[in-house]
């Protein structure tokens, strides 16, 4: 089993690029107490596999590999905001975990943070705790993104789940977890959507490392939503 995928000539002219992005940053796991109205924030929500207490978990049974949430953190943070990361316990419980970090960031908008300084981004298990923290924050409408997260999104089980605000999505074309089109459509108040296919041939682990295949699209995304030059 490949744990790290080798990389074409383009995708090292992507590693450099990505590298322009990467600046002194602050990864944290709990909001400060005190923080200003200028302030943005950009809470990351990993994947299932990473829920316990290593965060370099590997998947054997599907290859996909290494999943390096420290790598990941690092490639998102960015010295012009702050990402909020934390590493969830075993078996969280994603309704009740969404409904505590969505309290968190309504106190933070009502204490003077506009809500287009927040972005929330999730991968596939964390993306359905995005989406479930975006309906929570619906009269907000804050920045969200998922990433292979529309799954069960979209299922007739949560039909009542919907985003808000701008709305990325990025998928990976050999995943099973795929377009979120059918989210859009029933989700009949966001104020733009965009979607993002990649194409690296890893399938759902194309999110277990920082790829900049992935990465570029989101930072760029958000920064303009966020209005960071």
């Amino acid at each position: 089993m490949q744990l790290f995928p080798r990389l074409n000539a383009f995708s090292f002219f992507l590693c450099a690029l990505l590298s322009s992005f990467v600046n002194a940053a602050e990864v944290i796991e709990k909001l400060p107490e005190q923080f200003e109205p200028s302030d943005k924030f950009v809470f990351y929500s990993h994947g299932y596999i990473v829920e316990g207490d290593n965060p370099t978990p590997v998947e054997v049974k599907n290859g996909w590999g290494l999943y390096d949430f420290p790598k990941v953190k690092q490639a998102l943070a960015d010295d012009r905001y702050t990402l909020v990361a934390v590493h969830r316990k075993k078996n969280t419980d994603p309704f009740e975990y969404a409904k505590a970090q969505s309290a968190t960031i309504r106190n933070m908008i009502k204490n003077g943070v506009p809500a287009n300084n927040i972005t929330l981004i999730g991968f596939s298990r964390g993306a359905f705790i995005t989406g479930l923290m975006s309906n929570h924050l619906a009269d907000f409408g804050v920045n969200t993104v998922l990433l292979a997260g529309c799954g069960r999104l979209i299922s007739s089980k949560h039909d009542d789940i919907k985003v808000y605000g701008h709305v990325l999505s990025v998928y990976e074309k050999t995943d099973k977890s795929n377009t979120c089109k059918k989210l859009k459509d029933k989700s009949g108040q966001v104020q733009s959507f965009k979607e993002v296919a990649i194409n690296t041939g890893l399938s759902h682990g194309a999110f277990y490392r920082p790829l900049p295949q992935w990465v570029l699209p989101v930072k760029t995304w958000m920064k303009e939503k966020m209005d960071i030059r």
